[in-house]
């Protein structure tokens, strides 16, 4: 799915998988802080991990070849995308996501 949206450059899907960390940046820090680390998934494709650490806390420890499946929007970039929303929503107005290693 994440292949597909990168091809048609859609973006604010709701998807769900799993990568190895290739992978980890500095965390961003403007604006709500994230913890950011690239994915490669299995089809071989790049995205980028970008987790609120406002909301909920990082993922540790995290190294390279780790696992991650993760659940949340998918933004796209020529890059391969972004995916965000990877928490609960304290809203409520938006499906919730998640990040684990496995």
């Amino acid at each position: 799915m994440i292949e597909n949206a990168f091809k048609h450059r859609q973006s604010d899907l709701q998807v769900q998988g799993a990568g190895v960390v290739i992978k980890i940046l500095s965390d961003d820090n403007y604006g709500s802080r994230h913890q950011r680390f690239v994915l490669r998934l299995d089809s071989g494709h790049t995205l980028l991990i970008a987790h609120n650490i406002d909301v909920e806390p990082r993922l540790e420890p995290l190294h390279l070849n780790d696992k991650v499946a993760f659940c949340g929007e998918y933004e796209w970039t020529e890059k391969g995308g972004v995916l965000h929303w990877t928490h609960p929503d304290p809203s409520g107005t938006h499906p919730d996501g998640w990040v684990r290693k496995d």
